[in-house]
């Protein structure tokens, strides 16, 4: 299966125009034959933490598009959007958009913590691992990255990890690093999708990357908006895991 990881700047708290900015490079992603399309944590509005200005009921508008361009493309999309579920709870939710109109929603189980977001946003307490053309994919969201036991805790049933981010500059080293750990700790593919630009003070420098099984770097990007993409092959997993049967050591 071919992934595209596209790392774009985000219209701060403007949905509707960062809607019409990553359009094309969906397209593009598309184009280039990407059956899974993979854009940034809360990639509408950027990482706010008051959800009252950007936050979106469950299926609302960014979700729907989404869905849309799934639909439209023939292709599985993935990006996280801050939502209000039906208990009135603010979630950093990352969304799965299927082509066939289906859509399965992940919480971030770590809210971060630092800057407060546990104060507006409730954490999740469920993995999502979703079959995508015969890969097993796992999403996680953005600081779950620095948390290796909840990828251990889905390893076994894992062929991808997805991690959309909005990870600052100055911790850019962590979040190669560890991309990279978690792909060799769990011998699977890693793809980690990260934003560019400048917002709430923040500048961010992307990095996104795929990871093979064996820590190898498939396919990088620097600080630019670009597109990058992969093929991932759920029989590298298993072949990586059977030649060094390192999972089976854990205790």
């Amino acid at each position: 299966m071919k992934i595209a990881g596209i790392q774009h700047d985000i219209v701060w708290q403007d949905a509707e125009a960062t809607h019409a900015l990553v359009a094309p490079m969906i397209a593009a992603a598309a184009a280039g034959g990407a059956r899974l399309i993979v854009l940034t944590e809360m990639f509408a509005t950027g990482f706010c933490i008051d959800p009252e200005p950007i936050a979106q009921d469950e299926g609302g508008a960014s979700e729907q598009f989404l869905l849309q361009q799934a639909a439209l493309h023939d292709a599985y999309l993935i990006a996280s959007v801050a939502q209000r579920g039906a208990d009135g709870q603010y979630r950093n939710n990352a969304i799965v958009a299927a082509p066939t109109g289906e859509v399965w929603r992940y919480a971030k189980i770590h809210p971060f913590t630092y800057t407060r977001e546990h104060e507006n946003y409730t954490a999740g307490d469920q993995f999502l691992t979703v079959d995508i053309d015969g890969v097993r994919t796992s999403v996680f969201v953005c600081y779950d990255l620095r948390f290796a036991d909840e990828f251990w805790a889905v390893a076994a049933d894992t062929d991808l990890y997805v991690v959309v981010a909005n990870w600052p500059e100055s911790r850019s080293e962590h979040w190669k690093l560890l991309l990279r750990a978690r792909a060799i700790e769990n011998q699977a593919y890693v793809v980690g999708v990260n934003r560019i630009g400048v917002a709430d003070r923040l500048t961010y420098t992307g990095d996104s990357a795929v990871i093979d099984p064996l820590g190898r770097t498939l396919a990088e990007a620097s600080r630019t908006a670009t597109v990058i993409s992969s093929v991932i092959d759920p029989e590298t997993v298993t072949s990586t895991r059977d030649g060094l049967p390192f999972l089976a050591d854990r205790r």
